[in-house]
C-alpha cells in the first residue's frame, strides 16, 4: 500500500463478561489479516480481553500483554489491545496498549476519565499518549469517557495526531450520544476518530468511523464486525491546509487565536463547584 493509505481494522468483538476472551481475540485478529493480507492495524474494544472486572488486574508487562505482543509479532500488524486493568502499587488503571508488527509496546495510555462514579476504584491518568508510525502518520489513543472531554483530543491532536484511536466498551443508551461526541471531535481536530465498541451483549456495537470533516466513513450495527477502512493521510492533509471542502481550517484558527481561556488556567469555578460531589444518583 502507498505510504498515504494506511489499512486498519476496527473489530466490534463478541465477547463475554468477567472471562477470558484472549483465545476469541486471537483468532479474529488472525482471520482479518488472512483475510485482508494487506491490512496494517487492529483496533479492540475497551476492556475486550476480561470485561469490566478490576480483579484480573495485574502489573504490567504482564502474561497476557506478552500474549499480546505475540499475537502482533503473528499477525505482523500494530495492534491496540483495548485495555486491560493495570495493577500499580496501589493504584489501578485501565491502560491500553498499542504494539507494533514487531511485539514491541510503542504506547501505554491510561485512561484520563474513568466512567465516575459507575468506574469505581479506578485511578485517573495524567497523560496523553500518542506514538508515530515513521512515514504513515502519528496516532493518539483515548479510551471511551475520555473522548467525551474535548480537551483530550485536543491535547493529542497538539502533540501531532492525526489518528485517534477510541476504544469502548458502552452498553448504555447513552451510545447515541458518544456518536456525535465522535463526530464532533473530528470535525473540530480535523483528524480520523476511530471509535470501536464491543458488540452484544456486552455493548452495544454501533463502531464508529469519522473523517476529518466529521463525516461518517462507516457506522456498524450492534452486532459482531470486521471493520476494514483505509485511512488517507493525503485527504487528511489537505483538509488541515484547506478545509473540509475547502471551508473551515479550525486547527489554524485554534493555533493563531491571542485569546486563552481562564478554566485551563487552574482556576476554581463557583458554578461547578456548585454542582456537588460527583456521586451515584439517590432516589429522590
Amino acid at each position: 500500500m502507498s505510504d498515504n493509505i494506511f489499512t486498519l481494522a476496527g473489530l466490534q468483538l463478541n465477547l463475554s463478561a468477567n472471562t477470558d476472551n484472549f483465545e476469541h481475540i486471537e483468532a479474529q485478529v488472525m482471520a482479518a489479516k488472512r483475510r485482508y493480507p494487506h491490512l496494517q492495524m487492529v483496533v479492540i474494544p475497551e476492556l475486550a480481553t476480561f470485561g469490566p472486572a478490576p480483579r484480573y488486574a495485574a502489573q504490567l508487562p504482564c502474561k497476557t500483554d506478552k500474549k499480546f505482543q505475540q499475537l502482533a509479532r503473528d499477525a505482523g500488524v500494530w495492534l491496540c489491545n483495548g485495555s486491560l486493568f493495570e495493577r500499580d502499587g496501589d493504584h489501578i488503571y485501565n491502560t491500553s496498549s498499542v504494539y507494533n508488527p514487531q511485539g514491541e509496546v510503542v504506547c501505554r495510555h491510561r485512561k484520563l476519565y474513568p466512567f465516575l462514579p459507575y468506574e469505581e476504584g479506578i485511578s485517573a491518568g495524567t497523560d496523553a499518549q500518542v506514538f508515530t508510525i515513521p512515514g504513515v502518520a502519528t496516532f493518539g489513543v483515548s479510551i471511551c469517557y475520555d473522548l467525551w472531554f474535548p480537551e483530550t483530543t485536543r491535547s493529542l491532536v497538539w502533540q501531532g495526531a492525526e489518528v485517534i484511536l477510541h476504544p469502548t466498551l458502552t452498553n448504555t443508551i447513552d451510545r447515541d450520544t458518544e456518536l456525535a461526541i465522535a463526530r464532533a471531535s473530528a470535525a473540530t481536530n480535523q483528524a480520523y476518530v476511530v471509535s470501536v465498541n464491543a458488540a452484544a451483549t456486552i455493548g452495544v456495537g454501533r463502531s464508529i468511523i469519522a473523517g476529518p470533516g466529521g463525516e461518517v466513513i462507516h457506522q456498524a450495527g450492534d452486532q459482531h464486525e470486521m471493520i476494514l477502512i483505509d485511512l488517507d493521510l493525503n485527504y487528511l492533509r489537505r483538509v488541515r491546509e484547506n478545509g473540509w471542502h475547502s471551508l473551515g481550517q479550525p486547527l489554524k484558527s485554534f493555533r493563531d487565536a491571542a485569546h486563552s481561556f481562564p478554566q485551563y488556567q487552574a482556576q476554581r469555578s463557583a458554578s461547578l463547584d456548585a454542582l456537588g460531589p460527583l456521586a451515584k444518583p439517590k432516589t429522590s
